[in-house]
């Protein structure tokens, strides 16, 4: 097969092109988040309805992502960032004196993931929402 200098351009465009599109999330980033849930959560089944996540869609820096999660009724919220070092990046409970149930933060985030927020209810049911971040700079030395 003979390569031509034209050939050899387009392909090293393609393969930068294909280096650029977002990857979903691998088995051990689907395996964090199981664990990390699991650990939440104690085994029961999160419903999907119940938590609002307010993240931005593209962060242009990893290291001050803007998050906001509110649930009625919950005692406990966690958010579960996977490609980051340390998956859980946001915990906040709530006791009887709490004004209200949501949090607002910022974090960092390692690069683009799914950002993942569990709400243990008052009645002890686990609600769960999800938001990809696209992120252009990583905050955690990427």
């Amino acid at each position: 097969m003979n390569l031509t200098r034209r050939d050899v351009m387009a392909l090293g465009a393609g393969g930068a092109a294909l280096a650029m599109l977002p990857l979903p999330a691998s088995a051990a980033d689907q395996a964090a988040i199981d664990a990390a849930i699991q650990k939440f959560t104690g085994g029961a089944k999160p419903k999907t309805s119940g938590v609002k996540l307010t993240a931005p869609e593209i962060a242009e820096n990893g290291n001050t992502v803007p998050v906001e999660v509110e649930a009625d009724g919950a005692t406990e919220i966690l958010v579960i960032a996977p490609n980051n070092p340390l998956p859980e990046v946001f915990k906040a409970s709530f006791g009887p004196l709490s004004g209200g149930s949501s949090a607002s933060t910022r974090i960092r985030l390692a690069g683009t993931q799914d950002l993942t927020a569990i709400a243990k209810m008052k009645d002890g049911s686990f609600a769960m929402a999800k938001r990809t971040v696209k992120v252009t700079i990583g905050g955690c030395g990427g």
